[in-house]
């Protein structure tokens, strides 16, 4: 498989991953790790920031596909099939059919970003 490849394939599973979260019959311990790992992967903060040569392109190569394969050995094989079925499903025309799911993201680091200013600078 090439880098292009796996590229499509991260693309995919991260969608993947949020479906399963929502499913019943997924495991607890992988819906719990799946939640870590789709926070990482929307999450603007990095373990390892991305202006640190090298060191900061690590986390993308190595730490968010690895925690995407961990959790995935978690989950049932049917169950992870159905799911990335369905992260078809969700992309037409290269975005994404529901965008709204951002929303929750994007108030989240809002609210904490305001808490910061909140607490620090007044």
């Amino acid at each position: 498989m090439n880098l292009k490849e796996k590229a499509k394939t991260l693309k995919l599973d991260i969608p993947a991953l949020c479906i399963a979260i929502k499913r019943s019959d997924t495991p607890i311990t992988a819906k719990i790790l799946a939640g870590m790992t789709v926070g990482y992967a929307l999450s603007p903060i990095d373990l390892i920031p991305d202006f640190i040569p090298v060191l900061g392109l690590l986390d993308d190569l190595i730490i968010l596909p690895l925690l995407i394969m961990l959790t995935e050995k978690m989950i049932p094989q049917v169950i992870l099939d159905e799911c990335r079925i369905g992260a078809m499903d969700l992309w037409t025309n290269g975005r994404p059919k529901k965008w709204r799911y951002a929303f929750p993201v994007v108030i989240f680091w809002f609210l904490l970003i305001g808490w910061i200013v909140s607490r620090f600078l007044c």
